[in-house]
């Protein structure tokens, strides 16, 4: 078994590897104009990159907060282990086609490692629901906030944003309906029945699910247990998870700010600035989310933000460079999280 899992961890290091190698060599620009826009950058790279030691703190507290409260008494896995695996995890998210693909089945397969299997594939479901829970809060009080702003003049609104946001309420209100339910009763197994009705799948479903019937109704109670049983803990790590998209909107403020753009530099003005960077930020990853199935979101994410940017009045030129620097730290931080998966304790 170790060294299957050996092979398993060599298959996911080889498989980011050669994503990052592809997004080097497929880059919009040239890379003497990548070059350009480093120097421009200068010393504001330093927040950038430095902003997501943070960023993943957060993550992994909330993460944490989940297994915490999941585990049993002779079950131990440390903050820096899931700190770790964090980075790594989410590296492998970005680097592979439909986020999640590589990410999360690496996260189960190290976590087993520390406790069982079936406390660390509930425990990681749980926490991708909750990254996406904390996500449609999060675009669903950015429209608010966006209304807000409009109502005392700060950005533009149109009859065709008027429509758009009608429609992602009412979107976000099914999603939050939904991920209410699954949480109250788990999701588990409804969702490997939900795949049996795909052509293919079928037979494979039926027979996954005979062969492990116990197992799956023990992991819907462990995510049903945590909303039913624990609020507090599910609550903490719905807030941490919402206060890291919060905190990430700093890295979208900081290039606003190389830019010049500070709305005249007082208190209000740099509030301002951080409310477009929320927003910003907002749209983008709603767009990068909608289409998840590319690596990396290719070329996804760059239109977002000049999409983003173009919706407050800003520049597309703006939009383009924030574009280039987020996919810079990217890459910056999926090498850090494939440098990890080689160089990370196993057991804490």
């Amino acid at each position: 078994m170790k060294w299957t899992k050996q092979r398993l961890n060599d298959f996911f290091f080889c498989l980011g590897l050669v994503a990052v190698v592809v997004m080097m060599l497929t880059f919009d620009i040239s890379f003497i104009e990548l070059w350009q826009h480093l120097c421009h950058a200068g010393y504001w790279l330093i927040p950038i990159l430095g902003i997501w030691i943070i960023i993943y703190g957060i993550n992994a507290l909330a993460w944490w907060v989940i297994i915490k409260s999941d585990i049993d008494d002779n079950e131990h896995v440390s903050l820096s282990r899931i700190y770790s695996l964090t980075i790594t995890g989410y590296a492998l998210n970005y680097a592979t086609p439909v986020g999640g693909l590589g990410g999360e089945p690496y996260r189960i397969l190290e976590l087993s490692k520390d406790i069982s299997t079936q406390h660390a594939t509930s425990s990681v479901i749980l926490y991708v629901m909750m990254h996406f829970f904390a996500h449609f809060w999060f675009w669903f009080t950015s429209i608010l906030l966006y209304i807000g702003l409009a109502i005392f003049g700060y950005v533009p609104m149109t009859t065709t944003l008027s429509i758009l946001f009608c429609v992602a309420i009412v979107f976000c209100l099914i999603a939050f309906y939904l991920f209410s339910k699954g949480y109250r009763e788990g999701l588990v197994v409804k969702t490997l029945r939900w795949l049996g009705h795909i052509p293919g799948l079928k037979k494979w479903s039926a027979r996954f699910i005979e062969r492990h019937t116990e197992s799956l109704h023990n992991i819907d109670n462990q995510i049903a247990a945590l909303h039913n049983q624990d609020k507090r803990s599910f609550y903490t790590s719905l807030s941490l998870e919402y206060l890291a998209r919060i905190v990430q909107s700093l890295e979208v403020m900081f290039t606003l700010l190389l830019f010049g753009i500070d709305n005249g530099g007082d208190m209000w003005g740099l509030t301002l600035t951080f409310f477009q960077s929320i927003l910003i930020l907002s749209f983008t990853t709603l767009l990068a989310n909608l289409i998840g199935f590319l690596p990396m979101q290719l070329g996804v994410q760059e239109g977002g933000f000049v999409i983003s940017t173009a919706v407050l009045g800003l520049s597309a030129a703006l939009g383009i460079f924030v574009g280039i620097i987020c996919r810079v730290r990217e890459i910056v931080w999926i090498a850090i999280g494939l440098l990890l998966m080689k160089i990370s304790p196993k057991q804490t």
